[in-house]
């Protein structure tokens, strides 16, 4: 009789235990998980550079490849350590911080007004809609 009291007290408690954690499932913020309705940070909408803005800065970009400022030339890559850092809505490093640079005059009058608190900036080939209150990273623009 005991020990069918204690089998029985297991197999609740077993039981008991994997309910909790089949319950818990799929309700996590990790990866994929209940992000649909906020996109994967690709979506076109969220951007600030759209399309035409993009085409703008390609022009621009091929107009002055035989004198390109400081930062974006070729020489001013970043390591891939740090570039894989410089993502759109993360916050910028103190490393890509020290390299930041201000966007060219005539590249800026073709970019549509940067919201308040922001500005166009170049951090080593990317030109970067920057939050500067909080140095978040608003999108970017790979050459």
């Amino acid at each position: 009789m005991r020990s069918t009291r204690r089998m029985v007290a297991f197999a609740v408690g077993i039981f008991t235990l994997t309910s909790n954690f089949a319950l818990a499932q799929g309700h996590g913020n990790g990866h994929g998980k209940g992000h649909e309705k906020h996109g994967d940070g690709d979506d076109q909408d969220e951007r600030y550079y759209k399309d035409h803005v993009r085409d703008t800065m390609r022009g621009w970009y091929d107009e002055h490849k035989s004198n390109l400022p400081p930062g974006l030339a070729k020489r001013d890559q970043l390591p891939p350590g740090l570039e894989k850092q410089l993502v759109r809505r993360g916050s910028l490093p103190p490393g890509l911080q020290r390299r930041l640079q201000p966007c060219p005059e005539d590249l800026e009058r073709r970019l549509p007004p940067a919201p308040p608190d922001c500005a166009h900036v170049l951090i080593a080939g990317n030109i970067v809609l920057l939050d500067r209150r909080t140095s978040l990273v608003v999108d970017i623009f790979h050459f």
